[in-house]
C-alpha cells in the first residue's frame, strides 16, 4: 500500500515536513524533508564511509547527531519512499513551525535508543509533536510472537520427552 518506493533520488518532489522511509537491508531509516534536496535525520557520532552502516551504528550507540544532508547522500543504493503514513491518525503540526523545530536540532547531539528514541521517533516528533514508531511495535510484537512459539516448543519437547522415561 502507498506509493511506491522510488531510486537514487536527485531531489525530492515532495512539501517540506514530509516524513521519507528509506529501506535499509535489515530495517527502515527515517528523515524528515526539509526542502531544496535536503532532509534532516539522527546518525551516529562517529562518521563513517556508508549511509547504511552509519545507521545501523546507531543502533549500538546510545548517542546520535542530528544532520542536515542531502537525500540523495543519505539514501545511497537504497530505495525509499514518502510516507506520511500517521497523517491519518495525527495531524501534522504547521510546516513553518516542523521546520524551525527541525532546525533547532541541526548538529545536536540527542539520546539514540531503538525502542524508545530512534529515526523513525525523532521525524514524527517533528512531523507531530509525538514521536512514534510502527517499525518498534512490529519488531516487539514479532519477538514476543517468536518468543511465545519457542517456549510452547519447548514445553511440548520436554512434555515428550517425560513421557518417553515413563515408558522405558
Amino acid at each position: 500500500p502507498g506509493p511506491q518506493p522510488q531510486q537514487r533520488p536527485q531531489q525530492c518532489l515532495c512539501p517540506p515536513g514530509d516524513l521519507i522511509e528509506i529501506f535499509r537491508p535489515a530495517y527502515q531509516h527515517w528523515v524528515l524533508y526539509l526542502g531544496d534536496g535536503y532532509v534532516i535525520s539522527v546518525t551516529p557520532i562517529e562518521e563513517g564511509p556508508s549511509a547504511t552502516l552509519a545507521s545501523a551504528r546507531s543502533v549500538l550507540s546510545r548517542k546520535a547527531r542530528v544532520r542536515m544532508q542531502l537525500l540523495k547522500d543519505v539514501v545511497g543504493n537504497d530505495t525509499y519512499r514518502i510516507n506520511n503514513k500517521y497523517d491519518s491518525t495525527r495531524t501534522p503540526l504547521p510546516v513553518k513551525m516542523i521546520i524551525r523545530r527541525a532546525e533547532s536540532y541541526i548538529n545536536q547531539d540527542v539520546s539514540y535508543d531503538v525502542l524508545s528514541s530512534n529515526c523513525e521517533h525523532f521525524v514524527t516528533q517533528l512531523r507531530y509533536g509525538e514521536g512514534v514508531s510502527d517499525q518498534v511495535r512490529r519488531a516487539v510484537g514479532t519477538a514476543g510472537v517468536v518468543t511465545a512459539v519457542l517456549g510452547a516448543v519447548s514445553m511440548l519437547g520436554l512434555a515428550w520427552s517425560r513421557s518417553r522415561e515413563k515408558h522405558y
